[in-house]
This record gives structure tokens, C-alpha cells and sequence, in this order.
């Protein structure tokens, strides 16, 4: 390797933007399970801005510079590595230090990118599908023939499960806060403006009052009991934010028990190896496939240099992106 420092992104206290800056540091060795990857592309997700703003604490012993997600160039690979070898092109979910120049990621939960897939495309991959893949299809069990509500569905999340569903066999209903989201997805499902629409009505009168089988909800509290009203029997709530707040007032029981339902939920940074290493076979055996294929492909909202991490952020926090921001280290 030619260089043995990097710059590397930096949170120096929590804030806005401006407390986004850049060090110069070491290049990381790979440890025995991980690849060292030269970083062309990295995604900026919402756990980034919250990290950010010192409301997503990171676990005991994990890197404190941010960034879940990155695809680059494999440089060198530990001594238990068997999977990948320098040269190789990957993408990775990482377990923090996303936003730098290197980055060494584990073995585990590192994909081949398949041949026609940008490096910016596939930088917006790991941390959406896996958590689409991980919360949608394993925990929440949707299959062909079901229908499932994306609550946030211009997020980078919402298309993702949006695309999965929609090349899987699912019908999906989204919801989103503006018109020209409502237009930017209307390709990929029955889109509602939650803003001067009453989501569950709308679904109600196009499903005959049948509702839904599965709801992924970033949303919280606001909308459990319309949730609840809409599922059908065995339907499945799946949690993964709380942007709406994270305490409900008052709960339904007799619901849960009449219909059966399952309330559930998770993050993807609590997980351990080896439930990443599952979610990322799933992946390998079931999405690589519909990549290859130009199918199911990550929306890029918007792409930034390096030095604009700042100018990436201050994107995502207006919220009116539809898909991803990413940002290029190599252009």
C-alpha cells in the first residue's frame, strides 16, 4: 500500500454540520476475520445524523468515527479471510469507521459487488438491505402474495423495501410527507401523502377494508393505533426508529390478541457477528442475484465529494430526499 496515513471524518462534539471535521490517521490493519478496503464510496444513513447529534451512543469498544456503510477496493485481507483477496471489489456493512479513506470491515458481512454496479451504488447497499432484508423478510416474514405498509417510504430504507417487495412479489402501500415524494415513488408502489391524506382510510378503501400483512414503521408512536387497526390476522409490526416518538399512550390489547399480531423490532448496530454474517447470506443468496440483473438497485438522491461531508449532511437533515446520499472518496 502506498500510504500509511489517511484522512479520516470526525465528529468533534455533538451538533449541527459544523462539527463534522476531517484528521489525518493511521491506516487500520485488518484484524484475522476482516478485509481492509480502499473506500471509493460511502452512504450517509440516519443513524450518521443522530451519532452526529450524540443521540445514538456507540457500544462499548466501537470506533467513534462515523459510517455504516462504504464499497471499495479490497487492499489486503486478514489470516482466516478465505472469501476475498486483494483486487476484489466488495461492498461492506461496517461496524463504524465508514467515513475515512480505509476501512477495515468483517469478512462476514462483506458482498462481492456484481460486474455493472457503481461504487456509489453499492456504497448505498449495505446498511438499508441489510436492515430491509434483516427486519422485513426474516423478522417480519413477508412473502409473495402479502401486502406491506413502508411508513417513510422515500427514505433510504422505504425505497429499499419498496424495490425488495415489489421484485419479490409483494404489493406495498408507502407513506410520505410530500407530493413530488408521492410522484418520485410512484413507480415503485401506492404512495400516500400522510400530510392531507388519512393513510389508513386510503388503504382501507383499496384493500376493502383488508388491510395489511406487514407494516415497516420508522414513525412510532403517532401511528400505532392506525397500525394496529390496519393489520389483518397474524399481521406483523416491525419497529425500527422512532422519529415520531417512542412512547404511546394508550394500547390496544384486546387487538393484538383478537388478530394475533406480532410487535417487534430492531437495530442493526446491537446485532452480533454472527446474526450479521445470517443476514448477509440472506443477501448473498437472494438480492446479489437481482443486482447482477441491474434489479432492485439503490435510489441516489444526491452524491458529494469527500470534503463535503458537511454539505452531505446538511441533505439529509432537510429530509427531502428520495433514496440515498452518498458521498465519493474516488470519483
Amino acid at each position: 500500500m502506498s500510504q500509511a496515513v489517511m484522512q479520516q471524518v470526525i465528529i468533534t462534539e455533538p451538533g449541527g454540520v459544523d462539527k463534522l471535521a476531517y484528521e489525518s490517521v493511521a491506516v487500520p490493519a485488518p484484524k484475522a476475520d476482516e478485509v481492509l478496503v480502499k473506500v471509493h464510496a460511502f452512504g450517509i444513513n440516519r443513524p450518521d445524523i443522530l451519532q452526529r447529534q450524540g443521540l445514538y451512543p456507540m457500544p462499548k469498544g466501537v470506533t467513534p468515527v462515523p459510517g455504516l456503510e462504504v464499497a471499495g477496493e479490497v487492499v489486503a485481507a486478514g489470516s482466516d479471510v478465505t472469501k476475498f483477496k486483494a483486487g476484489d471489489k466488495v461492498c461492506g456493512l461496517t461496524n463504524g469507521g465508514g467515513y475515512a479513506e480505509y476501512c477495515a470491515v468483517p469478512e462476514s458481512q462483506t458482498l462481492s459487488i456484481p460486474a455493472g454496479v457503481s461504487f456509489a451504488q453499492a456504497a448505498a447497499i449495505p446498511e438499508t438491505f441489510f436492515t430491509v432484508w434483516a427486519n422485513v423478510f426474516q423478522m417480519g416474514k413477508a412473502k409473495a402474495g402479502e401486502t406491506v405498509l413502508v411508513h417513510g417510504g422515500g427514505s433510504g430504507i422505504g425505497t429499499t423495501a419498496l424495490m425488495l417487495c415489489k421484485s419479490l412479489g409483494i404489493k406495498t402501500f408507502a407513506t410520505v410527507g410530500t407530493d413530488e415524494k408521492v410522484q418520485a415513488i410512484a413507480g415503485l408502489t401506492d404512495a400516500i401523502n400522510y400530510k392531507t391524506q388519512d393513510f389508513e382510510q386510503v388503504i382501507n378503501e383499496k384493500t376493502d377494508n383488508g388491510g395489511v400483512d406487514v407494516i415497516l414503521d420508522m414513525v412510532g408512536a403517532p401511528y400505532l393505533e392506525k397500525n394496529l387497526n390496519l393489520l389483518r390476522r397474524d399481521g406483523r409490526l416491525v419497529y425500527i426508529a422512532f422519529l415520531g416518538g417512542a412512547k404511546a399512550k394508550e394500547v390496544k390489547l384486546g387487538q393484538i390478541m383478537m388478530k394475533r399480531l406480532t410487535i417487534t423490532g430492531s437495530t442493526m448496530r446491537a446485532r452480533n457477528t454472527a446474526e450479521k454474517a445470517e443476514i448477509a447470506q440472506g443477501l448473498q443468496e437472494h438480492v446479489t442475484p437481482l443486482w447482477a440483473k441491474g434489479e432492485c438497485l439503490p435510489m441516489i438522491y444526491k452524491t458529494f465529494k469527500f470534503d463535503q461531508i458537511q454539505d452531505a449532511h446538511a441533505c439529509m437533515d432537510t429530509g427531502e430526499h428520495v433514496g440515498k446520499v452518498v458521498v465519493e472518496v474516488i470519483a
